[in-house]
C-alpha cells in the first residue's frame, strides 16, 4: 500500500510538473505575428490575410494573424512602434514617414522597413454616369469620399488634390471603401476616390449597382507639378472593360503598395516568411486569394521600394542575385 502511495505520489508530480511547463513550451514553440492589413473590402485585407494564413500554414510554430485597419499611414505607426509585425503600405508613404513629411506629423518613422514589393495601386477616381462631374476641375464643391481617416488613400488624395488647389474647396469626407461604394450609389457622396489595385471589389460593387465613370488623373497632375513633388508617383493605364460600363482607358497614376516590417522583427523570421511566400507554391496561393498577386515576383520584389529594406528580407533577395541601390540598403545594421 505504501508503495502505491508512493507511486501515485510520484506519477502526481510529474503530471503536475508537465502541467506547470507546457505554457512555457507551447509559448517558446508559438510565435504570434500581428499582420496590419486595410479596410474591409480594400485590397491590402485581402493580401494581409493571404500572407497570414500562409505563414501560419507554413512555418513551424509560426501563429499570423490578420487585423483590420485604416490603411497605409496607421500600419506604419503600427510598425514603428512594434504594435504591429507585418503590414502592408505605400511605398510613397514609407518615404515620407521615413522622412518626417506626413501631413500634420513630423515624426520620422525610421524603424518600418520594407520586405517586397506586392502591386502597384491606382489612383481611382468614381462618380456616376449622370452627374455633372466630367472633369476633376469640377470637383469644387462636391462631397468627395477619399478613404479612411489615417489610409494611405486620403493621405494621396490630400497631396493630389492639395496641388490641384482643391482639398480646401472640396467637402471630404473620411470613409473606407465599401461605405463609399454604397455612399456614391445612395447620392450621400459625390464622388468616391479608391487607391488600389484593380479590379477593385468595392468598385465593381458600386458599378453593379449604378452606370460609372472613372476620371484621368494623370495629365491634370502632370500639369500641376504633382508628379515633380512626389517622384515615387508612376503613370499606369486601367484597361477599358475593367469595370462594367467603363468602355474606354482610364490613365492615372499609382504608387508601389510594399509588404513591410518593423526592425524589431528578427531577421531569421523574415527571411523564412519571404522565403515561404516567394515559392512558386506560394505565389499560386496569393493569386488565388487576390487576382492582383499577378503582380508579385522575384524578378519585380524590389520595384517601386525607395527606402530601406530589412535584413531578413536583403538577405533573401541577394541569395536570389537581387541587386539593393543605395536608398534600398539599410544603414542602420550594427
Amino acid at each position: 500500500m505504501r508503495k502505491m502511495f508512493r507511486f501515485f505520489c510520484l506519477a502526481f508530480g510529474i503530471f503536475m510538473a508537465v502541467v506547470v511547463m507546457f505554457p512555457l513550451f507551447g509559448a517558446a514553440a508559438e510565435n504570434r505575428i500581428s499582420f496590419s492589413g486595410g479596410p474591409e473590402g480594400g485590397t491590402f485585407q485581402y493580401f494581409s490575410n493571404g500572407i497570414s494564413s500562409r505563414l501560419s500554414k507554413d512555418l513551424l510554430g509560426v501563429d499570423a494573424y490578420n487585423r483590420t485597419s485604416a490603411g497605409s499611414v496607421e500600419n506604419i505607426r503600427r510598425i514603428n512602434s512594434g504594435e504591429a509585425d507585418f503590414a502592408i503600405a505605400y511605398s510613397g508613404d514609407t518615404y515620407l514617414a521615413r522622412n518626417g513629411l506626413l501631413k500634420n506629423d513630423k515624426n520620422e518613422y525610421k524603424d518600418v522597413l520594407a520586405v517586397s514589393y506586392l502591386y502597384g495601386a491606382p489612383a481611382h477616381l468614381i462618380v456616376l454616369d449622370d452627374s455633372d462631374i466630367d472633369s476633376i476641375s469640377n470637383l469644387s464643391g462636391k462631397r468627395i469620399a477619399v478613404g479612411a481617416a489615417g489610409s494611405g488613400a486620403s493621405a494621396a488624395a490630400c497631396r493630389f488634390f492639395k496641388i490641384l488647389g482643391l482639398w480646401e474647396r472640396m467637402d471630404v469626407v473620411y470613409i473606407g471603401y465599401s461605405k463609399a461604394a454604397r455612399a456614391l450609389n445612395n447620392g450621400q457622396v459625390d464622388a468616391m476616390w479608391a487607391f488600389a489595385g484593380f479590379p477593385n471589389d468595392s468598385i465593381m460593387q458600386a458599378a453593379a449597382s449604378n452606370k460609372i465613370k472613372v476620371l484621368s488623373t494623370w495629365q491634370i497632375g502632370k500639369e500641376a507639378g504633382v508628379f515633380r513633388q512626389f517622384p515615387f508617383y508612376s503613370p499606369v493605364v486601367i484597361p477599358s472593360g475593367t469595370y462594367k460600363g467603363v468602355d474606354y482607358e482610364v490613365k492615372t497614376f499609382q504608387d508601389s503598395a510594399l509588404w513591410v516590417a518593423g526592425r524589431h522583427v528578427s531577421p531569421d523570421l523574415v527571411y523564412k516568411a519571404v522565403k515561404t511566400v516567394f515559392t512558386q507554391e506560394g505565389l499560386a496561393y496569393m493569386r488565388k486569394v487576390k487576382s492582383t498577386a499577378r503582380a508579385m515576383s522575384v524578378d519585380d520584389a524590389l520595384l517601386g521600394i525607395v527606402t530601406p529594406i530589412h535584413p531578413g528580407a536583403a538577405r533573401y533577395w541577394t541569395e536570389k542575385n537581387k541587386t539593393l541601390s543605395e536608398s534600398q540598403k539599410d544603414r542602420q545594421i550594427p
